[in-house]
């Protein structure tokens, strides 16, 4: 079995396009033995948010707060967020999620996922869903297929 103190990983820094999205993660299981369990600690700088509002169709996730404060973006509403504080988001709409630090302070957090593939992330709000297989969400190795896809988008079955 193998141990790992957060301390001795680096931050991989994430700073996408959008001017209020930035975080630092460091993905704790991905350093251990555990190959169905995931495990990130994220910091949320004051004033960003986390990864776009979303949920997933196979995998179910877990936050648990352990420094600051800020706002959960939920499926039934907008949710404070304080160091204590534990939520889980199951493998379907009701799970559907976003974390804000709405605070003068970092929010730091753990979160925890079931790592099946394949897995569908649907972004309700980006009107988008992404398709993972060969690789859960949360790991990055390669995968036999994954991309990003508009949910609106009509296709037919058969080429006529």
């Amino acid at each position: 079995m193998e141990k790992i103190n957060e301390s001795d990983i680096e931050w991989t820094e994430y700073d996408p396009d959008p001017d209020d999205v930035a975080f630092r993660r460091k993905q704790l299981s991905s350093h251990t033995d555990g190959g169905e369990l995931g495990c990130s600690l994220y910091e949320l700088p004051s004033g960003m948010r986390s990864w776009p509002y979303h949920y997933h169709t196979a995998n179910e996730e877990a936050l648990y707060v352990l420094a600051g404060e800020g706002l959960l973006v939920a499926s039934d509403g907008e949710k404070p967020l304080a160091a204590g504080d534990f939520v889980a988001f199951p493998a379907d709409e009701r799970g559907g999620h976003r974390i804000i630090n709405d605070s003068d302070e970092p929010l730091r957090y753990l979160l925890l996922s079931t790592m099946n593939e394949p897995d569908i992330t649907i972004y309700p709000e980006m009107e988008k869903f992404g398709v993972y297989v060969g690789s859960p969400p949360g790991r990055r190795e390669e995968r036999s297929f994954e991309g990003y896809y508009d949910s609106n988008a009509e296709t037919e079955y058969w080429n006529e």
